[in-house]
């Protein structure tokens, strides 16, 4: 498949292409090129071409063209969902959500559509003034593996509904669906020019987007290794910046809580697209009450889990998305076992045999009787790994969750609202969840407090975020 610059598919100036192949059977899908500093030259320069047009043109005529995109996702959603299975591994359900999930965003744009801010300032003697809102101009966009999708949404919907065009790469390992999804914008109406993914690795292309002086801002989401350095190239163009890093989210569950409904919520929380989400439940703390009966209940669930090929019917679990990414994982559990800084209460193992022998496969795992200064706990594992801790009060509960540098988010299972109140007001987190963990419409502003990141995607918040204010004062 080709990068699309100026509404057309291109190879660019690269002769170098990156294979993309399914993480769960190893097989080739497509490739794609590996995009250069000379690819985002031209990709900006088709953005610049089409800016004036785009951001002239009425927001509800924008929204227009947002809202029927939308709609065609829809018809095609489970040709994209298979897609998105094949070149990322999920299982076709939790495909499916996405990509309707991205629909959801496009949605939620085009209907706030006819919402544009402003405000008249009488100022007496003084005059009056009117302010108003307008695009930023051209915007950069690099989104991550384990959400292509949804993420591509997260960032176009507001950017394009203010009046920006975009330059867009899409992860080395999942950039097809981003492809398709551009194609499927331009045939709802959006202008060429107006969206551009180039593919290409985050050294080439990724740097040249950030570096690139008329790429007015730019929204990364990834690590924080990476978004530290994006920072500062940043910084040198005064570029505006949202980085959506790393999260280590803890779920805190009390004697009073529904201990059926919280499993499920660690269930889900942890191990939805193999545990490969930034807001996902990375530590949990389990009131020593009832952490007995949690845990064997955690365990008999995490037991049942179906793990395969996301193309099959009734798998819970995919493979992980490269052999990189699931070598981290057992390497941390390896290292938790030999330091005996935590007990391997299930799982902890690369899955063999045919079925698994050429996919990025590990079993769900859980670790009890974990170290505060375990791996486990202080840094963020990206996959199917949960470590169980129990605590003997609230206290504890909220000192343990603040013990980590990020602060995406954080739940609480609990049935008593003083409880909730001195999460929400002690945890630092920016999204709180009660009795639920994950959940993130289009409507609600997601981002991090500390190196959980920068700005905020989704919402109204996002929106402001791709814009800026002009003021027109009147002396009389």
């Amino acid at each position: 498949m080709l990068m699309r610059i100026g509404g057309e598919d291109t190879e660019g100036v690269t002769e170098a292409w990156i294979d993309v192949k399914n993480p769960a059977t190893g097989e080739y899908i497509d490739r794609v090129p590996a995009g250069t500093k000379e690819d985002i030259s031209c990709a900006v320069e088709a953005a610049g071409a089409a800016f004036d047009a785009w951001a002239k043109k009425p927001m509800r005529d924008r929204g227009m063209i947002l809202y029927h995109a939308a709609r065609d996702v829809r018809g095609q959603y489970k040709d994209l969902a298979h897609l998105l299975t094949r070149e990322q591994g999920k299982p076709i359900r939790e495909s499916s959500d996405e990509v309707r999930g991205f629909a959801n965003i496009l949605e939620f744009y085009a209907g706030i559509s006819a919402r544009q801010d402003g405000e008249a300032l009488r100022l007496g003697t003084a005059g009056d003034c009117i302010v108003v809102r307008q695009p930023l101009g051209i915007c950069g966009a690099i989104i991550p593996w384990n959400m292509p999708v949804l993420i591509m949404g997260w960032k176009i919907g507001p950017a394009l509904l203010a009046g920006n065009t975009m330059v867009l790469k899409p992860a080395s390992s999942t950039p097809l669906t981003n492809l398709r999804l551009a194609q499927i914008l331009e045939q709802a109406g959006l202008s060429p020019g107006v969206l551009n993914v180039v593919t290409g690795t985050g050294e080439s292309a990724g740097s040249a987007i950030v570096q690139h002086p008329a790429i007015r801002k730019l929204s990364f989401t990834g690590d924080c290794a990476t978004g530290y350095k994006i920072r500062e190239m940043a910084g040198a163009y005064l570029k505006d910046i949202t980085l959506e890093l790393g999260g280590s989210d803890p779920m805190i569950v009390m004697p009073d809580a529904d201990i059926d409904k919280a499993v499920e919520g660690a269930l889900r929380g942890r191990f939805y697209n193999a545990g490969q989400t930034c807001t996902a439940v990375k530590r949990l703390y389990v009131h020593e009450k009832i952490s007995t009966l949690f845990l064997q209940k955690l365990k008999n669930r995490v037991d049942a889990l179906a793990v395969g090929n996301g193309l099959e019917s009734k798998i819970d679990i995919g493979p992980m998305n490269s052999a990189e990414q699931r070598e981290k994982i057992s390497q941390v559990v390896q290292e938790t076992r030999d330091s005996k800084e935590g007990t391997v209460l299930t799982g902890g193992y690369k899955m063999k045999g045919t079925a698994y022998e050429q996919g990025y496969f590990y079993r769900p795992t859980l670790v009890t009787d974990v170290m505060p200064d375990s791996p486990l706990v202080t840094h963020e594992i990206f996959g199917p790994v949960l470590p169980v801790m129990t605590v003997p009060d609230l206290n504890t509960a909220i000192h343990e969750a603040n013990n980590t540098r990020y602060g995406l988010g954080a739940s609480i299972w609990t049935k008593d609202l003083g409880t909730i109140k001195r999460v929400f007001d002690d945890v630092k987190a920016g999204i709180i969840w009660v009795n639920r963990h994950l959940t993130v419409p289009p409507e609600v502003p997601f981002g991090g407090m500390n190196d959980g990141g920068i700005g905020r995607e989704n919402g109204q918040h996002a929106l402001l975020s791709y814009s800026q204010t002009k003021t027109l004062f009147l002396g009389w």
